[in-house]
């Protein structure tokens, strides 16, 4: 298992319909995180800031061939094209990513 945590801003005003649809997940999406054997996954918010820091835990053995088939998946596509437009990512961000990744500094079990 890999532990993975990432950042992103969120934008202001789109704060509000954020919360609100990530509190309905769509189902489709939630199996397809689950098909990518990604697990104890959270995604947290720090206002004023809106700045969001994201954690998941990887099970698999091939997380790029999993990210790849996530996607694919139509429904994910869907979900990403409706939340990214809320999202502002890090200007420090390296090349190609969305979400601006961490490094684990600390872990006690």
């Amino acid at each position: 298992m890999k532990r993975y945590g990432s950042v992103i801003g969120l934008r202001p005003e789109q704060m509000a319909e954020y919360i609100r649809v990530h509190a309905a997940v769509w189902p489709e999406v939630l199996a397809q995180i689950k098909r990518s054997n990604i697990t104890n996954y959270s995604i947290y918010l720090r206002q004023p800031e809106n700045l969001m820091f994201a954690y998941f835990e990887y099970v698999g053995t091939d997380y790029e061939a999993d990210m790849a088939k996530m996607a694919e998946d139509e429904k994910t596509k869907e979900w990403w094209a409706l939340c990214m437009p809320m999202q502002k990512p890090l200007d420090t961000r390296a090349e190609g990513e969305w979400w601006a990744s961490t490094e684990e500094v600390f872990h006690m079990d």
